[in-house]
């Protein structure tokens, strides 16, 4: 008994570590600057939300800039999710020469900072005349090392028997590929989607140096935007932190049963 008291107890401190700080912002979002930096710090919701949003908007045309995230985020997570999963079942199902090679050639890509390649990336964007363009952001990282790991891992638990009877029976190879293997590895999909969408949600460095425009922004160069040399309001930051990362808890939690299995999917093998 006492041993359940203990492991209940631990999980409960976890649960507030985690949930402490988010509700501390969630509330903080709904107080003025002044207020948020006040003794003792607010601990229930104020009413200066409305206003902080209309200082947000007024600032940096807010719905505007969640609207270039939304857009760069959803073709980012499609046109990488495709990319991700066509090169994880290559690497799963076909046997070519170099292919363990270029494999960990890619998983390379896992090691190294992606800070390496900003300045040879941004080169090539100058050059392509791509900069300020959403191509600039989506484009780079469709290939992204850990997403065809993943793929790779869930697809090569599928059975070699299943591949070759959808082959007998005449499809093609995109039809295989569509019809017989992405249905059994849904949670894996959803665990990516899910990986995707938050890694460009989240993205500050290389829009912070491809992006020109307050036009272009996405949350994230919005938000720092915010912080100016004398005055920072921090009521507006916080609350456009706030709704930064409200859909994305929400997001998660709706998916975190896909999300979990989809992670462990082809980590077992029999």
């Amino acid at each position: 008994m006492s041993r359940q008291i203990m492991l209940t107890s631990t999980l409960l401190l976890a649960v507030a570590v985690v949930l402490v700080p988010f509700y501390w912002l969630v509330v903080a979002a709904t107080h003025s600057s002044a207020e948020v930096f006040g003794s003792p710090p607010p601990l229930l919701p104020g009413g200066h939300l409305l206003d902080n949003l209309a200082g947000l908007e007024a600032g940096v045309g807010f719905s505007r800039v969640v609207g270039n995230s939304l857009l760069i985020a959803t073709l980012y997570t499609l046109l990488a999710g495709l990319v991700c999963t066509m090169a994880g079942y290559a690497f799963a199902t076909y046997h070519f020469r170099g292919k363990e090679f270029l494999f960990g050639l890619l998983m390379l890509g896992l090691v190294i900072p992606s800070q390496v390649t900003l300045v040879p990336l941004f080169k090539m964007m100058l050059a392509l005349d791509w900069l300020n363009t959403y191509q600039a952001i989506v484009l780079p990282n469709l290939a992204l090392p850990f997403g065809i790991f993943l793929m790779r891992q869930s697809m090569s638990a599928l059975p070699a028997e299943l591949l070759s009877a959808g082959r007998v029976d005449g499809c093609g190879e995109l039809r295989l590929f569509a019809r017989v293997v992405l249905p059994p590895i849904r949670p894996a999909l959803a665990a990516l989607g899910i990986y995707l969408f938050l890694y460009q949600w989240n993205d500050f460095v290389w829009p912070l140096i491809a992006l020109r425009t307050r036009d272009a922004y996405t949350i994230p160069l919005a938000i720092a935007a915010l912080q100016g040399a004398t005055e920072t309001d921090y009521g507006q930051i916080l609350a456009g932190t706030a709704v930064a990362a409200l859909p994305m808890a929400v997001l998660f939690l709706l998916l975190q049963r896909h999300f979990v299995s989809g992670l462990l999917a082809g980590a077992v093998k029999e």
